[in-house]
């Protein structure tokens, strides 16, 4: 088995400066050992080389009196530790820019993007289509590296202060595109155009077509080597961060590595997850850290979800001038590192699969993410499945009791067979958004599995306009509040008479002065959702976006409008079911056929916008009817001198007397 193939990772990246080149190597594993790490992750060449290169087309790091890579190699293997090194081939020093000009990215206008003296290079050109290979086979022909890791990877076109430049025009780009697909690059940036979709797709194809070079080229030198990025194709350890920046827009995604870990675990069998906890507030403050709770949070998360560890700083730790999450980082890693039998391995016990978009024209993800909010608050176990997966998951899929669709408006065919299999099959479908509208194929599924003719397309934009639940029996979260807003597009759709038509449209009307608010009808044409029953066959379809509202808003009427949809849909046959807040995050996988692992992530230190100490959380329970008496349970996060938190009360369920911030409890049936 390979060495990755053990999911143990507890990586350190090291992200050097040119200013790094002659670090204290010694002083640097000292720390790393100290923080239990069994990986580290350096810089070796791209941007800049940080050992002696022979190549004439690779800067090296100014000043450097030594070889920085060999020795980090050779010492981080004599104390136990693998090494992956890290390439960034997305931009070179501006001294190859003055030689080689034809491998350099192009705006429109034809100018080049100088960075402090880095210049962006383009995908197409020979230095990353070709070049990049010698730079690579430079570095493991000499090195004994374990990984290879790609940094940007794919087509960038923003700078590092955020600056948009739109598409590659350089020569090399113009004329792939015109020998690929006979047209000319795009004029416009904007997914109407068919030209610009079509480049899109060329994106993707050639991304892939650099990656399936490096693969091949690596493996047949070094099957042994890890190779990693950001994209899933043709690596060994897909690449994920969770990070921040001042200029995001609200709201701040509390789930950031659960989603990270679960969409990439649940959904390829054959690849490893590393989501690295990015420490830096963001690019530009690159020397200040994010809140410790909130790395506290990333790292459980990760763990909980299925993965191992990954932390990164700029520089070395020596004159790093924020240390306050270090200590953090070490503990975490230490009990990763005490208790590693048990993580690696997890199996899968979810009841739902929420399906990732995966259309590279695909940028709105709200939906999506509205979803993965709504079920992680409700403690509903759920797997997420990649779109471009549902093909290699068949079985997989007839497992869940529920599948759900968030706004995905395109599908293959071979996409579309498998969701109407699984739903001949008796697995419910909840589709929400706009999806399936994209073409003929997608809206003849929406016909043929909910019952449903697509009309109209209706923008609800600051109208007063609302969803009326009308039947109680579906939504028992609003015994007392009939309307729910709308805000967004809403496709009227005209559902057949085998399909129920639930939250009827409450149409607009006047909203002001008060005198004037008044006059809404209630449609008998349109609906918020249709329920469809037909032999096993059991779906809904909801043509607008609660979930987006949700993530957006936080208004739990969105919320509850889906899950008593979803509630209704597969009854109360639940795996898992507590009284636990919403604010306590809950994972529960199996090992083996008699060990399961819960794991509680109290959230309470979160208030929306910023992190401190989560209040304690008392007399927690969880029921888990499933899975046969209990016969043990042990919390591996408590001391030898504090008496236990964990206790077993009837057959399947679980106490905790007290949650201060996680509890991992190991389960024997």
């Amino acid at each position: 088995m390979t060495w990755w193939k053990r999911n143990n990772l507890r990586m350190i990246q090291n992200n050097l400066r040119e200013s790094d080149a002659n670090l204290d190597v010694d002083a640097l594993i000292r720390q790393l050992k100290a923080m239990s790490v069994n990986v580290l992750m350096m810089n070796a060449g791209g941007i800049v080389a940080f050992y002696p290169t022979e190549l004439e087309y690779t800067y090296r790091a100014a000043g450097q009196q030594k070889d920085l890579l060999g020795e980090a190699i050779e010492k981080a293997h004599a104390n136990g530790m693998k090494f992956i090194a890290r390439f960034d081939f997305s931009k070179a020093h501006e001294s190859v820019f003055a030689k080689r000009p034809e491998w350099f990215y192009r705006t429109r206008a034809g100018e080049a993007v100088n960075y402090h003296g880095i210049v962006h290079t383009c995908v197409n050109s020979e230095y990353q289509r070709e070049y990049s290979l010698k730079m690579i086979d430079e570095v493991i022909s000499r090195y004994d590296v374990d990984g290879i890791f790609f940094n940007m990877f794919g087509y960038q076109t923003r700078d590092y202060s955020g600056k948009e430049y739109g598409i590659c025009c350089c020569d090399n780009c113009k004329s792939r595109f015109m020998d690929m697909y006979g047209l000319d690059l795009p004029e416009t940036a904007s997914l109407e155009d068919p030209v610009y979709r079509k480049y899109k797709e060329f994106q993707q194809v050639t991304t892939r077509m650099m990656l399936d070079s490096i693969h091949d080229f690596v493996k047949s030198k070094r099957p042994d080597i890890a190779i990693s990025t950001y994209n899933e194709h043709k690596v060994d350890i897909v690449r994920k961060e969770s990070n921040t920046e001042i200029t995001r827009p609200h709201p701040v995604w509390l789930y950031s590595s659960s989603e990270n870990v679960k969409s990439l675990e649940d959904s390829w069998e054959d690849k490893l997850v590393s989501n690295c906890s990015i420490n830096a507030i963001g690019l530009v403050h690159r020397f200040t850290g994010v809140s410790k709770h909130e790395v506290n949070i990333r790292l459980k998360e990760s763990l909980a979800s299925g993965s191992g560890l990954d932390f990164c700083i700029i520089g070395v730790f020596e004159d790093y001038p924020d240390r306050e999450n270090l200590q953090t980082v070490a503990d975490i890693f230490r009990y990763h590192q005490e208790n590693e039998e048990y993580y690696g391995r997890f199996l899968s016990m979810a009841d739902v699969a929420l399906v990732k978009p995966g259309m590279p024209s695909q940028k709105d993800t709200k939906e999506y993410l509205g979803l993965f909010k709504m079920l992680k608050e409700n403690h509903i176990q759920f797997d997420v499945i990649h779109q471009h997966t549902l093909v290699h998951h068949q079985e997989k899929l007839a497992r869940f009791k529920a599948v759900i669709i968030p706004d995905i408006a395109q599908f293959t065919d071979e996409e579309l067979v498998m969701l109407e299999e699984a739903a001949k099959q008796g697995v419910s479908l909840l589709s929400t958004g706009l999806s399936f509208t994209f073409n003929e194929a997608n809206r003849s599924f929406v016909e043929r599995v909910f019952g449903g003719k697509l009309e109209s397309l209706h923008d609800v934009k600051q109208e007063a306009s609302y969803f009326y639940t009308s039947d109680k029996t579906v939504f028992r979260h609003f015994p007392e509040r009939d309307w729910v807003i709308i805000d967004g597009p809403f496709y009227h759709v005209r559902f057949d008479d085998q399909t129920a038509g639930l939250l009827p449209w409450v149409e607009p009307s006047t909203f002001g002065p008060p005198e004037r608010a008044f006059g809404h009808r209630v449609s008998q044409e349109w609906f918020g959702a249709g329920m469809r029953k037909q032999g096993a066959m059991q779906t809904v379809y909801m043509p607008w976006k609660p979930a987006s509202l949700y993530y957006q808003h936080g208004y739990s009427d969105h919320k509850f409008a889906v899950l008593d949809l979803l509630y209704h849909l597969v009854g109360d046959a639940w795996t898992l079911t507590t009284n636990a807040p919403q604010q306590v995050e809950v994972f529960f996988n199996k090992l083996d056929d008699c060990t399961y692992m819960l794991h509680l992530l109290n959230l309470s230190g979160f208030n929306g916008v910023s992190y401190s100490e989560p209040l304690p959380i008392h007399d927690l329970t969880v029921t888990l009817p499933g899975i046969g008496p209990i016969s043990q349970a042990r919390n591996l996060v408590d001391s030898q001198q504090a008496p236990s938190s964990v206790s077993i009360t009837g057959n399947a369920t679980v106490k905790v007397s007290v949650l201060e911030d996680f509890a991992a409890i190991v389960l024997r049936v």
